[in-house]
């Protein structure tokens, strides 16, 4: 699948109308991957996030998104954890002026009863004092 085939699901039913949603199979799918964006806040990112996600939360990303992704053409899909807070992402991006944005329906829930893995960062050991 290419940038231009990403899929559209029409049905308007969790994202916003203006917000095109993408299916976790449908994501599996797409070569090359799309900058994937994890709109989860640092702490749930760091429980377990989509391999390759970048973390930026809804607060910061206005600011930090032309880090990422400063072609406004870059296919870009958006998630937290059940879809709403990613579709609200998506529908910003978009008014920022990125045509290719996508909110995962469902979220990283979805993604993980789909049967689609998650990369867990190595914690520090705990050397807390007692």
């Amino acid at each position: 699948m290419s940038d231009n085939d990403l899929p559209i699901d029409g049905t308007g039913n969790e994202a916003p109308a203006s917000v095109r949603e993408i299916t976790p199979r449908e994501l599996a799918r797409i070569r090359p991957l799309p900058v994937i964006i994890d709109i989860r806040e640092e702490a749930e990112f760091m429980r377990g996030h989509i391999d390759g996600a970048r973390q930026i939360s809804r607060a910061t990303l206005e600011r930090r998104i032309r880090e990422i992704a400063p072609d406004p053409t870059t296919p870009i899909v958006v998630y937290c954890a059940v879809g709403n807070r990613g579709s609200l992402a998506a529908e910003q991006l978009q008014r920022l002026g990125y045509r290719k944005v996508f909110s995962l329906k469902g979220g990283l829930q979805q993604w993980l009863e789909a049967g689609g893995m998650v990369e867990c960062p190595k914690s520090s050991s705990f050397a807390g004092t007692w």
